[in-house]
Formats: structure tokens, sequence, C-alpha cells
């Protein structure tokens, strides 16, 4: 049983001034917008076109559709707390932001792994990949991803439910975050802490490291077979590709540990924690898709087959 019936959320500690808060809503709010415009676009051009229902854009759609789900679970409370002062969040529904949090952080790292995998074996095996790679195969693995990610959060949420919450009930962050709940709690938190970080830094950095070993090896393939061109085009892709990878990956497992750090500031961590929940959902339209030109090319036919139905 728990005293606190409601959570406080103070957002970012050292900028509560008007401005900063103003500055930082019209900011996340763009941001949000073109996440969920651009997502739904890829989404969409998916749908309607057959010709890209094969196994790396159904893992492309996969991944706009948990971009959209990831950001929509923190910012528009995010928002609210900025422009409006909505700072105050029930226990209940505390702990299920929370849960869907780690979720979805969960099943993003471990399809970012797969789509790896995809990419390792289309171009170091690539006369297997019609036999390896099939459509059914990969809806089976998607489906372990997000199976995966919403069993593997289960153990730190009830080990954090278990505990006693007396006050106070003010949460430094935007959202609920599990570390900083947890920092509330009237009890010992060594285990739920250890717990957290050990299920944290696997679920980070054991995809992060296979990620960088496909990404190696392919641009090793790349390297000996392609013109001067193609090379500088494979190291530009796997750059980018690896670089938001990074930015998601790295700066969840920082956060993670920056907890166990005197010191840290509040306000760099938060932001860290916010930007990981947005910049990787902004730019990976931009670098699985509009960089892909079948994409590209079917984009533009459903936006003209739409102007031709409408005429």
């Amino acid at each position: 049983m728990s005293a606190v019936q409601q959570f406080i959320l103070v957002g970012f500690p050292g900028f509560q001034d008007r401005e900063s808060r103003l500055i930082y809503s019209i900011f996340f709010l763009i941001a949000y917008l073109l996440i969920c415009l651009w997502n739904l676009t890829i989404i969409a051009t998916f749908t309607l076109d057959e010709n890209l229902h094969k196994p790396m854009y159904v893992l492309i759609c996969n991944l706009a559709i948990l971009d959209i789900t990831f950001s929509s679970i923190t910012v528009p409370k995010l928002l609210a707390v900025f422009m409006f002062d909505f700072n105050m969040i029930s226990y209940a529904a505390c702990f299920i932001q929370m849960f869907f949090y780690l979720a979805l952080a969960t099943s993003e790292s471990l399809l970012l792994m797969l789509m790896a995998y995809d990419r390792f074996v289309a171009i170091c095996n690539p006369l297997l990949y019609p036999t390896i790679i099939t459509n059914k195969a990969i809806l089976k693995q998607i489906t372990l991803c997000w199976v995966g990610g919403l069993l593997i959060p289960i153990l730190p949420l009830i080990l954090a439910l278990r505990l006693s919450f007396c006050g106070p009930n003010k949460v430094v962050h935007c959202f609920c975050d599990h570390s900083s709940v947890l920092r509330l709690a009237c009890a010992d938190i060594l285990i739920n802490s250890y717990v957290a970080l050990t299920i944290a830094l696997s679920v980070l950095l054991i995809p992060l490291a296979y990620i960088v070993f496909s990404y190696t090896r392919i641009i090793a393939s790349v390297v000996k077979i392609a013109s001067s061109e193609g090379r500088l085009k494979a190291f530009s892709t796997c750059g980018t590709h690896l670089l938001v990878i990074c930015i998601f990956i790295l700066t969840a497992a920082g956060v993670y540990i920056s907890y166990r750090i005197p010191g840290t500031s509040e306000d760099i961590r938060i932001m860290a924690a916010v930007l990981q929940n947005v910049i990787p959902p902004l730019m990976n339209p931009v670098i699985y898709c509009l960089r892909t030109k079948e994409i590209r090319d079917s984009f533009v036919k459903t936006v003209k087959r739409g102007k031709l139905l409408s005429h």
C-alpha cells in the first residue's frame, strides 16, 4: 500500500521560468507533429503499395509504428506540463506510463538489432537472403521483439510496485521515469536499482554490440566489391544509421548510469532522456525512407494516384 495517490512532474528543475517553458513547448510540439506526420506517411505508403510488402519494408513500417507509439507515451504529457502546468499524474497512470516507456524502448532496441541482421544477410549473404528472410519469418521475429519488449520490464515494474511511497511525491523529470520514481520510495531500493540497471544495460548494449558487428561486416563486404562512389555511399548510409542508433541506445544507457554518478546535472539527465525519446523517431523516417529510392518512388506514385482519384 502507498500513501501517495498522485505524483507531481517537476519538468526541468533549472528552467522553470515562463520563457524557457515556452521555448521547450514550441520545440517539442513541432518535433512531435513532425514525428507523427512523417511516420504516418511511411505507414500509409507501405499499406497502399503492395510492391513494398517485402521484409525490409515490413521492418521499416514497424519501426514507424513503434516510433509514433514510443514518443506518444511521453511527449503529450511533457507538453501538458510545459504549456498548461498540468503536472499531476495519478499513481496508477504513472506506473502505466513507466511500463510502456520501458516496454517500447526495449522493443525498439530489439527491432533495430533485427534490422541490422536483415541488412547483414542481404549484403553479406545475398544468395541466401530470399530463403532466410521471408515475410513469414520476419513477422515472427517482429512479434518476438514486441513480446520481448512487453515481458522484459515486468520484473522491474513488479519490484517497483512492491515499494511504499509515503512522500515526497515530486518526480524530478518530465515523465514517470523508472529511476526518478524509485528515488521517492520510502524503502531500500538497492535491489530494484541493480536489477533495473542490469536489465537495461543488457537490453541496450547487447543489441548495440551486434549492430556494430553487423555494420562492420557490411562495410568490409562493400569495400571489397564496390566502386569508390559505392563505398562512399555505403559509409554515408551505415554511418547515418549508426549515429541514430547510438543516440538512442547510448543515451538511454548513459541516463541509467548517470543516476549512480554523484553530482550529475538533473537538467542534462532529463534533457538526454527526452531527446532519446524524440530525436531517433524524428530522424528514422529520413535515414531509412527518404534516402531509399523505392520508398520515395512509391510515395510519389501514391500522391499522383491520389490527385488523379480526386479529379
